[in-house]
């Protein structure tokens, strides 16, 4: 069983920076692949970057340039580094891992609210 716990969300103006965490309970953080979503008031989940258990990175095109995804096994943390916020990056962010084996096992955090003010 993982829990996970998203930090770091807030206010922020247009053009700045946040910096998500996402803390992983749990001894098999450094298997999960991990991902970060988003979902917008009216709108649907969807994913905004994910890192492999082997570190290779994926974006969706809306955040490409702009946000950095990262892992650190050794602390059981993903971070998302967000720069360049738009007003349409408004949205709770998710964090989520999930465990293939000989099933599939798929967990998620709280959420975490970033506004961006134009």
């Amino acid at each position: 069983q993982v829990q996970l716990e998203e930090s770091g969300g807030g206010l922020v103006q247009a053009g700045g920076s946040l910096r998500l965490a996402c803390l992983a309970f749990g001894d098999t953080f450094r298997l999960l692949a991990m991902g970060w979503y988003r979902q917008a008031p009216g709108k649907q989940r969807e994913l905004v970057a994910r890192v492999t258990s082997g570190g290779r990175t994926d974006y969706a095109d809306s955040v490409k340039g702009r946000f950095t995804i990262s892992r650190d096994n050794a602390r059981n943390m993903m971070y998302l580094q967000m720069n360049s916020l738009k007003p349409e990056d408004t949205a709770v962010y998710y964090c989520n891992g999930v465990l293939i084996t000989t099933q599939v096992y798929e967990y998620w955090g709280q959420g975490t609210q970033v506004t961006v003010s134009s």
